[in-house]
């Protein structure tokens, strides 16, 4: 690969981990909000769970697809997938 590629490579992956930390960040205040919230007006009943459990599996979801694309997993599912298509491209041809 040449440095340009790498450097393009480089820097989405870092965007990506940054978008996760930003959305970490995000996911922690805004539960921690609610939670106060729960805690000052209806104690008895733990509401804020609900919207920390689904937002903690999109979180998951998000971390995951940070981490595994970064592991390059992506990628060499995509060459191989072009592999393929150049092999089925050069037997049509002949």
């Amino acid at each position: 690969m040449e440095r340009e590629q790498l450097v393009r490579i480089a820097r989405r992956r870092a965007g990506m981990k940054f978008g996760f930390i930003i959305h970490l960040a995000v996911f922690i205040a805004v539960n921690a909000l609610l939670f106060v919230v729960n805690q000052r007006t209806t104690p008895g009943f733990p509401w804020f769970a609900f919207p920390l459990g689904g937002w903690a599996v999109g979180l998951s979801m998000h971390g995951l697809a940070v981490y595994l694309s970064g592991s390059g997993l992506r990628e060499r599912m995509m060459e191989d997938e072009l592999r393929k298509l150049e092999s089925r491209r050069d037997a049509g041809a002949r």
